[in-house]
């Protein structure tokens, strides 16, 4: 793709549990990728770093971006630039990330958690555009989500807000990996619903569901779904239910509905215009996406927007956001 010699070019990095992605956005006369790339992330923290500078080399060609714009998979402190902790990888707890890109890139860096940053692709570039106000919600291993408020991210007191995947939904309900029971993460995330969908087929001993050929599982003889993670994926769950299989409609069906509950929360306190859901189990087939509709709009008040859209920007929704975060330190 080409561009003229003095167009502004910001370099977008995405930090994420299993990969490293980067791009970068080229502008005048249009706003358009030039390329981007992904590779697998380090097993440490300074690995995955070098790893994603290497990333750069090729995608810069030499050339210095007017900016970069930063997303990670964990919560991160924004007014520091500081990566709190991850998750999946050690060796990032309180590493100061943005001073160290802005060190070697010679170039002004801004830093976001992923849910933020692809509330902030969607609302810039993807499902959101247009919209005043947006909350947006991943829906995966686990659950997040980020507001976009005015054309700003709402980080809330503790840079915290959003964190609709701790929303209590069923006080009696499972373990939450916070430490809480029945939050929406523990009844409505991939896992989750896998979880389910493993111990009812095994404990109700139910011969007829498509489950079973799908995980490719011989359910004679010890339990085969006793594992972590289970057997059975929430992806061929919703595959099930849209074939008709009692189980996983059910099984899927709840789940849709705890996720209803919980926008319609969000809905009754903030009202936004638009509520955007990407993740993989955002992919999940028309069952699903009734279910949670009808929950959403029937827990409402009379007159309030209920616009529930799938993500457009895929996977690639927080590197999107981090590219747009960029061009507003420039802009």
């Amino acid at each position: 793709m080409s561009t003229k010699p003095n167009s502004a070019r910001v370099l977008a990095l995405d930090f994420g549990g299993t990969k490293l992605s980067a791009g970068v956005l080229a502008t005048d006369p249009v706003i358009a990728w030039e390329k981007i790339e992904r590779i697998p992330t380090g097993p440490n923290a300074q690995r995955s770093l070098e790893r994603m500078l290497d990333l750069t080399i090729d995608l810069l060609g030499g050339r210095t971006p007017a900016a970069v714009g930063v997303s990670f998979g964990g919560p991160v402190d924004f007014h520091s630039g500081t990566v709190l902790r991850c998750y999946q990888i050690p060796g990032w707890d309180n590493f100061p990330l943005r001073d160290r890109l802005q060190a070697v890139f010679n170039a002004p860096a801004i830093l976001e958690n992923d849910a933020n940053a692809a509330a902030f692709g969607e609302w810039a570039y993807g499902a959101g555009r247009g919209c005043q106000s947006l909350y947006y919600i991943t829906i995966s291993t686990g659950i997040g989500g980020g507001w976009v408020l005015d054309g700003q991210i709402f980080r809330g007191a503790n840079g915290l807000a959003g964190e609709i995947g701790h929303l209590t939904v069923k006080p009696d309900g499972p373990l939450c990996t916070c430490g809480r029971r029945g939050c929406l993460e523990a009844l409505a995330s991939g896992p989750a619903i896998a979880h389910v969908a493993s111990r009812r087929l095994f404990a109700e001993s139910i011969t007829e569901s498509l489950l079973p050929s799908l995980a490719g599982l011989n359910l004679s003889g010890a339990n085969p779904l006793d594992s972590d993670p289970p057997a059975i994926t929430a992806e061929q769950v919703a595959l099930a239910a849209e074939s008709g299989d009692r189980l996983a409609y059910e099984v899927l069906g709840d789940a849709a509905r705890y996720l209803g509950q919980a926008i319609a929360a969000v809905i009754l306190l903030l009202n936004p215009q638009r509520v955007v859901l990407g993740g993989g189990v955002a992919k999940s087939g028309e069952v699903f996406w009734h279910t949670l509709r009808h929950a959403a709009s029937s827990q409402v008040l009379p007159g309030m927007a209920v616009q529930i859209f799938p993500a457009s920007l895929g996977d690639d929704a927080p590197l999107w956001g981090a590219a747009a975060l960029a061009q507003n330190l420039i802009t």
